[in-house]
């Protein structure tokens, strides 16, 4: 019989029923370890895609395939009990069509045991949208700049900073509300366009590089802790670890070149191989 926590998780629609209350949290979470690390004190934890350039290199989200997301997904599912895990999906999971999207969403719902999963686009996404939420997987949106179009936007530039292009992103938004979205991104985007959308829509906004009137805010780890050699404006550093690694790894290295690692309180002595009281009591008995 399985192990289970008596700590219930947060749901999509306590997530929705947020909409004007307490700010939600959000991060990212790649790997079981940051996921427990995390959990107690965020509402949402979301498998980005980002990992694609955060853990694995790649220079954009694009190459990021479904099995990887699934992958670590199930790390985070695994290292965390309290927070509702939101899965995105990556680049050409979802936009083919509606059926092709419940495909692969119900995938990942199942195999990784996530609570929700995450799309980019608005007005052309909104009836793959209603097509999920109506067959149970419910679905975070995400507007503004969408880092899966970078190749068509041309580069991660921020959105909607003329106010001539505000109604493009409005309507995106409140085409994913009427859909069935349980919540909202907003990415880099103007200011007061994240402020209106916050007002008008019926579903919490999540800002990331948007406003502080947002209903929450989410941000990559690695980037808040200060572990990425390169940050967006929108990003606050809470944290300086890329340096703190460094220095931890440079001692390291100079311990064991010196010879100062592993020192005696890390090594195991020799057992004897028989007790000698043993040995006496093994010849009298035989």
């Amino acid at each position: 019989m399985s192990h289970q926590s008596t700590i219930k998780r947060i749901t999509a629609p306590e997530i929705a029923a947020r909409k004007g209350g307490e700010p939600v949290v959000v991060l990212t979470s790649y790997h079981a370890q940051s996921a427990a690390l995390v959990d107690p004190h965020v509402d949402v934890l979301m498998v980005g895609d980002s990992l694609g350039m955060v853990m694995h290199g790649l220079d954009t989200t694009v190459p990021v395939p479904l099995d990887l997301m699934i992958a670590h997904a199930q790390a985070v599912v695994r290292g965390s009990e309290r927070a509702l895990v939101v899965v995105d999906m990556p680049f050409g999971s979802y936009e083919e069509s509606p059926a092709v999207a419940f495909r692969n969403a119900s995938r990942i719902m199942k195999e990784t045991g996530c609570g929700a999963v995450k799309l980019e686009g608005g007005v052309q996404m909104a009836e793959t949208i209603a097509f999920l939420t109506a067959r149970g997987i419910p679905v975070m949106a995400h507007i503004g700049m969408t880092p899966q179009a970078v190749n068509q936007l041309g580069g991660f530039t921020a959105r909607g900073r003329r106010q001539a292009e505000w109604a493009r992103f409005e309507q995106d938004a409140q085409a994913v509300a009427a859909a069935g979205a349980f919540a909202v991104v907003i990415e880099a985007v103007a200011e007061g366009l994240a402020a209106r959308i916050t007002q008008d829509v019926p579903i919490p906004t999540i800002g990331i590089g948007a406003s502080p009137e947002c209903d929450g805010q989410v941000l990559v780890l690695e980037d808040m802790l200060g572990l990425s050699p390169r940050v967006p404006k929108f990003v606050k550093e809470y944290a300086e670890l890329r340096t703190a690694v460094e220095d931890a790894v440079k001692a390291y290295a100079r311990d064991v070149r010196g010879r100062a690692f592993p020192a005696e309180e890390h090594t195991y002595s020799t057992l004897e191989e028989v007790p000698e009281a043993l040995k006496k009591f093994k010849m009298s008995v035989s």
